[in-house]
């Protein structure tokens, strides 16, 4: 599943190319995708313009006077900016055509992503209302993931990959932040103190910034690619590694599965 910085270089990647431009037509081929596709979306777009391109989590929105497009990757989709005419292919299923011949497609192999429409401010979406702080903001800071952990019993992982503490921290990049700041993935939210949380905290964020500043390089991949910026594997320390030698120490890379999840860790490096 693509991961916050995957959604926002797709977000950065797609938006100088569809910003301010309008829609002429929406073409749907497949409308049974996680949930429905919206019929609004062929009768209300089509003349109308994208204001802006944001994220929220791992939701890309498309502003427009009269609502907004929500839009979800799920497991295997993707969005590229080709030129109108280009031949769909069998996993392609929503068109948006702009008027100057541009069109944001959108792929999913899966079908568990999904493309919603509302007319009201987005987040206040059922899918967005009760969603976390954005990992990046400065209102996910140390003393507010402390506090939430007090009463927290489960696996620290499962605590930061909960969007409703926190959004966008997905399994790849919980499994690299918690090595980096030398916590076990399995300890105790709630046994963690406060000093051990800023380092997290500070890790987190500079995991994510790292992971987003290096999909820069794949921008140009949204135009006439595959749409696809990957996971940025060249820097990851532990995620993928196991049975490997820790980068650190040396010592042999663990695995375990917490929540269904692949998590690995060294021994020797987090406590």
């Amino acid at each position: 599943m693509p991961e916050l910085p995957e959604v926002e270089t797709t977000c950065r990647g797609i938006a100088p190319h569809i910003t301010g431009h309008e829609f002429q037509e929406i073409i749907i081929r497949q409308p049974k995708l996680r949930w429905p596709v919206p019929d609004e979306l062929t009768q209300v777009l089509p003349g109308t313009v994208v204001n802006s391109v944001s994220r929220r989590a791992k939701y890309i929105l498309l502003l427009t006077d009269p609502g907004s497009v929500i839009i979800h990757l799920g497991m295997s989709g993707r969005l590229r900016v080709l030129l109108s005419g280009a031949a769909a292919e069998a996993h392609d299923h929503i068109d948006f055509v702009f008027s100057d011949g541009r069109v944001l497609r959108y792929t999913d192999p899966r079908r568990f992503g999904s493309v919603l429409w509302t007319t009201s401010a987005p987040e206040q979406h059922k899918l967005l209302k009760s969603l976390g702080p954005e990992p990046l903001d400065d209102i996910f800071d140390t003393h507010y993931l402390f506090e939430r952990s007090r009463t927290k019993q489960l696996a620290v992982k499962n605590f930061i990959m909960d969007s409703h503490i926190v959004v966008g921290v997905g399994n790849i990049y919980a499994n690299e932040a918690l090595f980096k700041a030398g916590i076990h993935p399995n300890r105790a939210a709630n046994k963690i103190s406060k000093e051990r949380y800023q380092r997290l905290v500070d890790e987190i964020k500079r995991t994510l910034t790292a992971a987003i500043a290096q999909g820069g390089t794949t921008l140009k991949d949204f135009v006439g690619g595959d749409g696809k910026p990957g996971y940025f594997k060249q820097a990851l320390m532990v995620y993928g590694r196991a049975g490997e030698r820790c980068i650190v120490c040396g010592t042999v890379l663990q695995e375990i599965r917490l929540a269904q999840r692949s998590t690995v860790y060294c021994k020797h490096c987090q406590r």
